[in-house]
């Protein structure tokens, strides 16, 4: 994954509410930009980070850098998995850093669907020199309940950000 760009990073998580017991989902790969900043924000807001690491040596770097640290949860993760829904409707907000090939991205959206509370929003980081990926991630997200679909396309150098919210009481 490219930088992020820690102060653009921060504008972002402006729409994350302070409110108290707020869950965040991460689906990553090898992503080493947003972890430290997701963890240092849950940190400061007494949060609860879920990193679900979709590569064994990602995995244990990550444990590696963040064992023993409370609210902070590493999981190793699998996009084939029959079912994404973990303890019922446990994410407020998800971030998507990995490469969700387009095979299975239809799939990924359904699967993760549940695991999402009612109301609550994924982000996804996509190339930004890649329009036909965020067009298609858009279709797919109105396709499959969520609204409220936006790109952020000039926050990062390196990514546009698709945000979308979960529907209320629709689809599951």
């Amino acid at each position: 994954m490219q930088p992020i760009e820690t102060e653009a990073f921060e504008k972002l998580l402006n729409i994350v509410p302070n409110y108290p017991t707020i869950r965040i989902g991460h689906f990553a790969d090898n992503d080493f930009y947003l972890p430290p900043m997701l963890a240092a924000f849950v940190r400061e807001r007494d949060y609860v980070y879920r990193i679900n690491a979709l590569d064994k040596n990602y995995e244990c770097a990550l444990r590696e850098r963040f064992e023993g640290e409370a609210g902070i949860e590493i999981v190793p993760f699998s996009l084939a998995r029959p079912r994404y829904l973990i303890q019922g409707k446990m994410y407020d907000f998800v971030f998507v850093t990995c490469n969700v090939v387009p095979e299975i991205r239809e799939s990924f959206l359904q699967k993760l669907h549940p695991a999402i509370k009612n109301g609550g929003q994924i982000l996804l980081f996509v190339p930004r020199d890649d329009k036909a990926q965020s067009t298609q991630w858009s279709e797919l997200l109105e396709r499959h309940y969520y609204v409220a679909t936006n790109t952020i396309d000039d926050l990062f150098a390196h990514y546009d950000v698709i945000i979308s919210r979960k529907m209320h009481g629709w689809g599951g």
